[in-house]
C-alpha cells in the first residue's frame, strides 16, 4: 500500500462516521448553507425533510488521489449544468443511504457498486429545497471506468483531492434568491465552479479529514 493511500485511509478511519444517521436520529439542525448566513437570518427548510444520498468517490491515480465529480446535463429541470456529486433521492426500496448512493452512481455514471469500497459518512447536509443529504465516502478502484448517462450527466471529471482539501480555496459568496440573500461556498476549478450544496459537502469532508486547531475565517465575496 502506498504512503498517500495509507494516510488517506487512516484519516478516513479517524474522521468519518462508520454508520449513517438513522431516520430517528436528531438531525433537526443539520449542516447546510443556512449555517453560513452571517446575520443568522437564513430560512431553514422545515421538516419533514426529503431524504437523499450522494457518493463522494475518491480514486487514487499515479499522481495522487482525485475526487470524481459530474456536470449535470443542460436539459435537467433542476440544477442544470451545475457541478454535482452522483446521487439522488433515497427510494423506499433502498436499504440505506449507501445503497441509494451506489445505485444512483451506477445510474448516472455507470460506476459498478462492486468497484467502491465504502469508508464512512459525514454530516447530513440540508439543502435550501428541503433535501436532507447524507454523503457517503467511497474509495473507487483505479480500474473502474465511468459511462455517463447523457440524459442526466454532461461530463465526468476528476479534481485532485489536494485542491478540495485546501481551506484557502473556499470562498463564501452571496446572491439574491427568492427575495433573500443566500450565502454559499464556492470553489473555482479551471473553467468550472463548484458551489452550493456540493461545495458545502466537500468543505465538511475537508473539516473531517484535515481538522484545524482553530476555525479559520473564510473570505466573503458578493455575486
Amino acid at each position: 500500500m502506498s504512503e498517500p493511500l495509507a494516510d488517506f485511509l487512516a484519516r478516513a478511519a479517524s474522521g468519518l462516521s462508520p454508520h449513517p444517521p438513522g431516520p430517528d436520529d436528531p438531525t433537526s439542525n443539520p449542516r447546510g448553507d443556512h449555517c453560513l448566513d452571517p446575520d443568522g437570518a437564513a430560512v431553514i427548510p422545515p421538516p419533514p425533510h426529503r431524504r437523499a444520498a450522494v457518493l463522494v468517490p475518491v480514486v487514487f491515480r499515479a499522481a495522487g488521489p482525485n475526487l470524481v465529480l459530474t456536470q449535470r446535463a443542460a436539459n435537467l429541470r433542476d440544477h442544470s449544468g451545475q457541478v454535482a456529486l452522483p446521487g439522488g433521492k433515497i427510494d423506499p426500496t433502498d436499504p440505506g443511504p449507501a445503497d441509494a448512493a451506489l445505485r444512483e452512481a451506477f445510474e448516472e455514471i455507470g460506476l459498478p457498486p462492486e468497484s467502491v469500497r465504502l469508508l464512512g459518512y459525514i454530516d447530513p447536509y440540508l439543502s435550501g429545497t428541503g433535501f436532507l443529504v447524507t454523503p457517503v465516502i467511497g474509495l473507487v478502484s483505479e480500474t473502474a471506468t465511468f459511462r455517463p448517462n447523457p440524459s442526466e450527466v454532461a461530463d465526468v471529471f476528476e479534481v485532485p483531492l489536494s485542491v478540495l482539501m485546501d481551506r484557502e480555496r473556499y470562498r463564501l459568496r452571496s446572491r439574491e434568491w427568492q427575495g433573500r440573500t443566500r450565502w454559499f461556498y464556492a470553489l473555482p476549478f479551471g473553467e468550472r465552479l463548484i458551489w452550493g450544496v456540493t461545495a458545502g459537502i466537500l468543505n465538511n469532508l475537508r473539516e473531517r479529514l484535515y481538522p484545524e486547531p482553530e476555525s479559520g475565517r473564510v473570505r466573503r465575496s458578493a455575486g
